[in-house]
């Protein structure tokens, strides 16, 4: 079995630091044997506690003519090359968005001109974040992604707080979201699905129980167990569905514009010019950028994958831009045709827009075929959130700072068995009692918080390691980190605003894991990671 190469790169000339945009140099992983990272010394005390320093392998370096022994746990292993860390960006990003939101982009602004200024917004927004993440993901290829870099950058309680958050909230919510959606499409082919079984009332809160909501838990439950049984034919399906919904996209721009203009009936409603620098219509255009962020939402998620991708300096950037872009122009292309084939009003209330416009021009039975590649892409999207979202809890598991479950390792698959174990239950409850909307705003609040916090880390980073090793530095720095930024805080103090309920019910459900943080790290697990050189 190779070695891990551990010679100190703080010492190295600065020709080898922050080399040109993808340049494979001595510090690419390109030059090591496949698996083993070339890591760089940790930089910071606090960093130097965190277990996801180590080597993936979880080896150590032995004197020569030593060979490691067989005694070694399972761990994570590289197995994702450029096309299917792309797949997963572009499948986790394309999911049940830009086939559903539309119609609430459009209630919430009044105008087809202003849905396309908040999709361009968002996608502006996105890339900027985009930049920033791949400089982290390149820099710090570790699974866990955010909880490693907000941990390197700010703190250990802030890496801990997002873990806490995106195990205890983001990852399920997103899970029971996107099998709420894929069962919206199911409902359009099958009405049956969305039949009440029954209704109740929760204190001042009524709900309606559907066969929709089970039906959607044991999806997730199925697309856990998939993710269960390995990395590598995880990243083959993934392959597989990202191209099967890129397709999709694909067949309704080409259709809409070879068929759609025969069913147009009116064109969408203008804004007027002057209503644009308002703030009501400020504010309208923030409230109609929570969907379009829960459609783009996605890009930040590959860094979670670190320590399972080939080649991750240079893999990971490449992945994170170039699936983006992809994402950003089919969402424009499928909403040219949306407005250019129904009527504005046909739009705002719609159900299933995409299913509505194929319908107008492909009739009942092309509906249905292009609903079933929809709810393709939306197991698609499901399937890479829980395979990126596993390796979270399982790398604070790792650090003593969670339940100590999610850090076993399937010792045949070489997957995080008890992370899963976990977001598929939490997310299989959480698919039994909400609806689509209800689980995507809580989301979008929530993750939007620690973007913000995402950005300051990179920040502060370029100020405190100036001669951290880069291998891809943001393009646009500082305006881009900063832009993304305020953008994230404007979109959760507007989302606050409008939706307190729900978005305290967020902050306390984040706030209510500062206590557990300071109970485990005081567990052996965690003891240990701090004493570690």
């Amino acid at each position: 079995m190779a070695l891990t190469d551990t010679r100190d790169t703080n010492h190295r000339p600065a020709s080898f630091r922050a080399k040109p945009l993808f340049r494979r140099t001595e510090e690419s992983p390109a030059n090591q044997p496949q698996g083993r990272p070339l890591l760089a010394r940790r930089l910071t005390p606090h960093f130097t506690q965190s277990r996801l320093s180590e080597p993936s392998s979880n080896a150590r370096p032995h004197l020569a003519g030593h060979t490691e022994t067989s005694t070694q746990r399972p761990d994570l292993v590289r197995g994702l090359g450029l096309w299917s860390a792309t797949a997963i960006v572009i499948g986790d990003t394309i999911g049940t968005g830009v086939f559903l939101v539309t119609s609430d982009m459009a209630r919430a602004v009044g105008s087809a001109t202003l849905v396309f200024v908040a999709w361009i917004v968002g996608g502006f927004i996105v890339l900027c974040g985009a930049f920033c993440y791949a400089e982290l993901g390149a820099a710090f290829p570790k699974a866990g992604g955010p909880y490693v870099y907000l941990s390197r950058g700010l703190g250990p309680l802030w890496g801990y707080l997002f873990g806490w958050m995106s195990s205890c909230l983001e990852r399920p919510v997103g899970m029971a979201t996107l099998a709420a959606g894929l069962l919206r499409f199911a409902g359009f082919l099958f009405p049956i699905v969305t039949t009440p079984l029954f209704h109740g009332r929760l204190g001042s809160h009524d709900f309606t129980f559907t066969a929709a909501q089970p039906l959607a838990a044991l999806v997730v439950i199925a697309v856990t167990a998939i993710n269960y049984l390995s990395v590598r034919m995880g990243g083959a399906i993934q392959v597989l569905l990202t191209c099967l919904k890129m397709g999709t996209i694909l067949t309704i721009v080409i259709a809409g514009v070879f068929f759609g203009g025969r069913h147009l009936v009116e064109s969408a409603p203008l804004a007027a010019p002057g209503g644009m620098l308002t703030w009501g219509t400020i504010g309208a255009v923030l409230t109609a950028l929570v969907p379009a962020m829960w459609a783009y939402n996605g890009f930040n998620d590959l860094g979670d994958l670190g320590e399972e991708i080939l080649h991750p300096q240079n893999n990971i950037p490449i992945a994170i831009i170039l699936g983006l872009l992809t994402v950003g122009s089919l969402y424009l292309l499928a909403n040219v045709v949306y407005f250019h084939t129904l009527p504005f009003a046909e739009i705002a209330t719609s159900q299933h827009v995409a299913s509505d416009v194929v319908q107008s021009f492909a009739g009942s039975r092309g509906a249905s075929w292009l609903t079933v590649a929809m709810a393709i892409s939306a197991l698609g999207a499901l399937h890479v959130v829980v395979m990126t979202g596993a390796r979270i809890p399982y790398a604070m598991a790792r650090d003593g700072v969670f339940f100590k479950f999610a850090k076993r390792i399937q010792p045949s698959f070489h997957t995080p068995s008890g992370a899963l174990i976990f977001l598929g239950v939490v997310a299989a409850v959480l698919a039994l009692t909400g609806t689509f909307e209800e689980l995507y705003s809580l989301f979008v609040f929530a993750v939007w918080i620690f973007f913000a916090l995402t950005a300051i880390a990179l920040l502060r980073l370029r100020r405190t390691e100036p001669d951290l090793p880069r291998p891809y530095r943001a393009w646009g720095y500082p305006w881009t980190p900063t832009i993304f930024l305020f953008a994230a805080l404007a979109l959760t103090i507007n989302l606050w605003m409008v939706q307190p309920v729900r978005s305290t019910l967020g902050l306390i459900v984040i706030a209510a894991g500062i206590p557990f943080f300071y109970h485990w790290r005081k567990s052996p697990d965690a003891i240990a990671a701090q004493m570690r050189d």
